[in-house]
């Protein structure tokens, strides 16, 4: 079993694209950069799998939305 992906890191990655992409493609970028399998987790949360993952931080207000997709900002990364 591989290991657990945070969050932060779906976030990270986020930015590192500098654009809004689709749920559907931030899916694929998921998936492409920590496998199909992946299980991620966040400071409250386990066990999700990257479907369940954008539908958690889109419920935590960690998305900012546009007509373009979504995609989020440094300050909306918790830091503990």
């Amino acid at each position: 079993m591989s290991e657990s992906i945070h969050g932060h890191q779906v976030m990270e990655l986020m930015l590192s694209i500098g654009r809004a992409v689709s749920r559907e493609e931030l899916k694929q970028l998921m998936v492409e950069q920590f496998g199909e399998q992946a299980k991620y987790h966040t400071c409250s949360a386990q066990d999700m799998d990257a479907q369940e993952l954008i539908t958690f931080l889109e419920r935590r207000g960690k998305f900012i939305e546009s007509e373009a997709g979504v995609e989020t900002a440094a300050d909306r990364i918790c830091q503990h």
